[in-house]
C-alpha cells in the first residue's frame, strides 16, 4: 500500500506563539505549504510497460513489421528484374528485326488430284490424293526447320475429313522455293450420305468441286547460328478441282496461313 506523506503542520494561528520569549527565541516563520506531494510505491508493486500478458504480442509486432519490409522490398526487387528482362528483350527482338527483316514463307498448291471416289456405288470409299504444296522462303538470312513429328496433313469436302497424313521433315534455307509431294490416303470405312453423293455428283456435273488442305508443322527457325523455340504454322488451302479422277485440273487455289509462336 502506498505511503503519503502528509505537508509539514499548519502554522499556529493568529495569536499564538510558539517558541520561548524568555530564552530569547522567537517564533519562527511558518513554513510556505507544499505545492506537490511525494507517493512512494513498493519495488514489487512497479509494473512494466507492456504488461507481462502483453509482451508477447509487442514481440510478435516488432518482427512482423520488418518481415513485411522484407517482403515489400523482395517483389519490388522481383519486379524490377523482369521489367528489366522484358525492356532488354524487347530491344534484342527490335534489333534482330531491323537487321533482319523476317517474312512468313509464302504457301501455295501446285498440283491436286483425287481418286478412290465411286459416287455410283454406296459402298464406303478409300479416298486417295495427291498433293503437291510450294513454300516460297523469301528471307535472305533466315531458314526454316520443318519437322514430321507433330505434323498433319487432312482433305476436307464440306467439313468431313477425307484423308490425312504427315508432312515430311525437311529445311528450308534462306530465298529457297522447296516443292513437297505429298500422297494422301483416306479410310476404306469412309461412308457417305445420299446427300453428300448428290452434292458431289452436281460439283461433277459443274466441274467445280471444292476441297480444303489443312496442314499444321512444327518448325523452328534459324537466324545465323541461333535455333528459336518450335513454333506452330498452321496452313488452310481452298482448292476446286474440275473432277474426281486423276488427272484433274485446279479451276481456283487460295491459301492462307498463321504462326502459333508459343
Amino acid at each position: 500500500m502506498a505511503e503519503r506523506v502528509y505537508p509539514a503542520d499548519s502554522p499556529p494561528e493568529s495569536g499564538q506563539f510558539s517558541g520561548n520569549f524568555s530564552s530569547g527565541e522567537f517564533p519562527r516563520k511558518p513554513a510556505p505549504p507544499p505545492s506537490t506531494y511525494v507517493i512512494q510505491v513498493p519495488k514489487d508493486q512497479i509494473y512494466r510497460i507492456p504488461p507481462p500478458e502483453n509482451a508477447h504480442r509487442l514481440q510478435y509486432l516488432s518482427r512482423k513489421k520488418p518481415n513485411r519490409s522484407n517482403c515489400r522490398c523482395c517483389f519490388c526487387s522481383f519486379l524490377a528484374v523482369v521489367f528489366t528482362i522484358a525492356v532488354l528483350a524487347g530491344l534484342s527482338f527490335s534489333v534482330l528485326y531491323l537487321i533482319y527483316r523476317p517474312e512468313a514463307p509464302k504457301y501455295s498448291v501446285e498440283g491436286f488430284s483425287v481418286s478412290g471416289i465411286n459416287l455410283n456405288s454406296s459402298s464406303p470409299i478409300s479416298p486417295r490424293f495427291n498433293v503437291t504444296v510450294r513454300s516460297r522462303n523469301g528471307n535472305g538470312k533466315i531458314g526454316v526447320y520443318y519437322h514430321e513429328v507433330g505434323s498433319s496433313v487432312d482433305v476436307y469436302y464440306n467439313g468431313v475429313d477425307l484423308c490425312n497424313g504427315v508432312l515430311p521433315a525437311f529445311y528450308q534455307p534462306a530465298k529457297n522455293v522447296t516443292v513437297v509431294k505429298l500422297k494422301l490416303s483416306g479410310s476404306s470405312k469412309i461412308q457417305l450420305t445420299s446427300g453428300m453423293r448428290k452434292e458431289m455428283r452436281n460439283d461433277v456435273s459443274k466441274k467445280t468441286l471444292p476441297f480444303r488442305l489443312k496442314v499444321k508443322a512444327p518448325v523452328r527457325i534459324k537466324v545465323g547460328s541461333v535455333k528459336t523455340w518450335t513454333m506452330i504454322v498452321k496452313v488452310e488451302c481452298d482448292v476446286t478441282v474440275d473432277k474426281l479422277t486423276a488427272p484433274s485440273r485446279i479451276v481456283s487455289r487460295k491459301c492462307r496461313h498463321d504462326f502459333d509462336l508459343w
